[in-house]
């Protein structure tokens, strides 16, 4: 599948989704916004694939919104944040599939909230995440103020938003924002490492297990365990529970299928 502004390449389980406007720092326009969009359903919609890499063409990540763009700023910015960001965000949070962002360099403004929507996060060395919008008297959007909160907690949520500073990635490590922090020139091998390893785990229990873990944080104790029964009941009528248990004890490493 061919896009203007994003690079989709499938290497049997794993796909690879990359901004591919180098030239404006992968900043965000209409159509980055569009073809990232279709890109994701993309891989989402293909049985086939079971991880997604997003990561950046060129010096960094993204630098957020494309502000050179020459398209209105004002009145149509709901537009844009509700019918083109909020599916992405979305499609990605909410999808089947994992996600991993790959960061190096700068992952700014709405750039950093597409990276947290992300279900893991890989980030090199000198990689970070950056909240610039009350510098142009804005307020963090596309998700970011939510997923701030969600994954870093109020106080700390509310001084990277008012002061809006360069978050390293080894900061992001220890808030808990991302999962691994590696030298630049291991970056692209390690992630894809990982998505090769994560791609060999059960389907069907990788996708039961993300809809479990984005929604415990809105329910009580017993509602959790009444959603995890629910899960475990469809996995255990599953071909791959059959597949891990006969695998388990004939002592071989189990080839799911997902079904």
């Amino acid at each position: 599948m061919k896009f203007e502004t994003v690079i989709l390449e499938t290497d049997g389980p794993v796909a690879a989704i990359t901004l591919n406007r180098p030239e404006k720092y992968n900043t965000f326009n209409g159509a980055l916004r569009r073809d990232l969009l279709a890109a994701v359903r993309a891989v989402n919609d293909d049985p086939t694939v079971r991880i997604v890499i997003v990561k950046g063409a060129g010096r960094g990540f993204s630098t957020g919104a494309d502000l050179s763009s020459g398209e209105p700023v004002e009145d149509p910015v709901s537009d844009v944040l509700n019918h083109e960001f909020k599916p992405i965000m979305e499609e990605i949070f909410l999808g089947p599939k994992l996600f991993i962002a790959q960061v190096h360099g700068p992952a700014a403004g709405v750039s950093a909230a597409l990276a947290m929507a992300c279900d893991l996060m890989v980030m090199e060395e000198g990689a970070y995440l950056y909240q610039a919008f009350h510098a142009i008297a804005l307020v963090p959007d596309g998700g970011n103020c939510w997923f701030l909160l969600q994954q870093a907690g109020y106080r700390r949520a509310l001084e990277m938003v008012l002061e809006g500073p360069k978050v390293s990635a080894a900061e992001c490590r220890q808030l808990g924002l991302c999962n691994h922090v590696v030298a630049a020139d291991d970056l692209d091998q390690f992630t894809k490492d990982w998505a090769r390893r994560l791609a060999g785990k059960a389907p069907l229990a990788v996708a039961a297990s993300k809809r479990l873990l984005r929604n415990m944080g809105q329910t009580s104790l017993g509602t959790a365990i009444s959603m995890e029964a629910r899960e475990q009941t469809l996995l255990m009528r599953s071909q791959d529970f059959k597949r891990g248990v006969q695998a388990f004890f004939e002592k071989k490493a189990p080839d799911f299928k997902g079904n």
